[in-house]
């Protein structure tokens, strides 16, 4: 049997950059993160390289950072639905993935949302969800920051659970027509959900959508996450893009489907990772130096260190030696959507002895600490390398992050798709009009397979 026909088929999607370090907003190409265009040149990129899906973050709250606006951040997110549902009018098969949150937003609205979302783009829609304790992005609710950080995957467990309990409604019967008395409409079809946060009894106002409920993607990666994963979830979103680290996550998660009566197959497991291209492998390598430079300004290197360290550390060089000060627990230095250092002072004393051994400043060390999984290479090079990790289980594809707004995902669909497709690995055109159909996932009504990618 030919190889090309037993290889693993790649998924790709591709993530419109936004509140990260990913984007270089002083390069003149970056765009803005509000005009539309921008959000249709990079979806029509996507499905022009035949992507399984676009994925859009969120935002509920411009980060702080020692009380200012943090300089990585943007002013002004749309509505998540209100762009996806815009953009299933101007592509016709790629994914419409949202990051939508199960903390502040309520099971009923949800269903109605994504079903509606699901209706009008024929079955393309894909729900992120996450949750929040984070009490500062809680201020903007009307529940504030009420929920125990304990709470969070209970809750979020929960608002799914009842939102499919809505999406599983029959569909109601059809009318019936009495010639002497006229149109009789059906009884509604009650819902009935109960659990610890919901008692809903009511009527879902929708008939089922093209893929029964919209593809689940989950980014947790605490162990309850994975487990939250291996029972709900679709798509992983996956911060574990090395080849080594990948594999031992792609196992654990793979391994816990079998007690929720899954399928290796029924969850697909997508890093997030960067690219850069050059015509030659050394040329790649230098605008990869020339973008990290361009992400981690001198004020970024020394906001991420005031991140760990807990302090004001405006007094030191950028380009001078890591602190001789030990730093102190202060979460609250950088307040919204950021990671904290569990143990600031374990980070600290990694940190220096990498700057040590390397010989690293500031801005050098926080360049090589907070660098996103990349492919650096000629097209085939970075072509050869995602086939490599998707053939030995590292994942089944990748979250693409382009640096630039909206053209960085342009000369990868050019340049390094068509490799892939010469290897065998990636489909040359769409086989089914869905999202379950492009990631080979079940229907979770009918039980039938997605069309596998081809």
């Amino acid at each position: 049997m030919p190889e090309q026909l037993i290889r693993k088929q790649i998924h790709l999607a591709a993530h419109f950059p936004g509140v990260n370090h990913n984007t270089v907003w002083t390069d003149p190409r970056s765009g803005s993160q509000i005009d539309f265009e921008n959000f249709v040149h990079l979806a029509r990129t996507a499905e022009r390289g035949k992507f399984d899906f676009f994925f859009l973050a969120e935002g509920l709250r411009l980060r702080e950072h020692l009380d200012r606006i943090h300089d990585l951040d943007v002013v002004g997110r749309p509505d998540t639905f209100t762009v996806l549902n815009a953009l299933a009018a101007v592509t016709t098969h790629l994914g419409l993935a949202g990051t939508i949150n199960t903390t502040y937003n309520e099971p009923f609205e949800l269903a109605r949302q994504f079903a509606s979302l699901d209706h009008l783009s024929g079955g393309r829609a894909a729900w992120n969800a996450v949750t929040s304790s984070d009490a500062f992005t809680g201020e903007n609710f009307r529940r504030g920051g009420y929920l125990e950080h304990a709470k969070r995957y209970t809750r979020a467990a929960e608002v799914i659970e009842a939102t499919r309990a809505l999406w599983d409604s029959p569909p109601a019967p059809a009318p019936t027509v009495d010639r002497e008395r006229g149109i009789f409409a059906p009884p509604p079809v009650t819902v009935r959900f109960g659990s610890e946060q919901f008692d809903i009894e009511g009527e879902f106002a929708l008939p089922r959508s093209p893929q029964g409920y919209p593809v689940q993607i989950q980014a947790g990666d605490s162990d309850e996450g994975r487990e939250f994963a291996a029972a709900k979830a679709d798509v992983i979103f996956s911060a574990h893009g090395e080849l080594e680290d990948g594999q031992r996550f792609y196992r654990d998660v793979k391994d816990r489907l079998a007690k929720y009566g899954r399928r290796r197959e029924d969850l697909k497991i997508l890093p997030a990772a960067g690219f850069v291209l050059g015509d030659t492998a050394a040329e790649a390598a230098e605008n990869a130096r020339v973008i990290r430079r361009g992400q981690v300004t001198p004020q970024t290197a020394i906001a991420f260190l005031e991140q760990v360290w807990g302090r004001d550390l405006s007094a030191y060089d950028p380009d001078g030696p890591l602190p001789d000060i030990d730093p102190v627990d202060n979460v609250n230095i950088t307040r919204g959507r950021v990671r904290h250092a569990r143990d600031p002072l374990a980070v600290a004393q990694a940190w220096r002895a990498k700057a040590e051994a390397e010989n690293l400043s500031i801005r050098e060390l926080i360049i090589a600490t907070t660098a996103r999984q990349q492919f650096v290479g000629t097209p085939r090079e970075v072509a050869l390398s995602i086939d490599d990790h998707v053939q030995r289980d590292a994942a089944d594809g990748f979250v693409l992050v382009p640096h630039l707004t909206p053209t960085g995902l342009d000369e990868f669909v050019d340049k390094v798709v068509p490799e892939l497709q010469e290897l065998g690995s990636f489909r040359t055109e769409y086989t089914g009009s869905t999202l379950r159909d492009h990631l080979g996932l079940r229907h979770p009504h009918l039980g039938t397979e997605g069309v596998r990618a081809s």
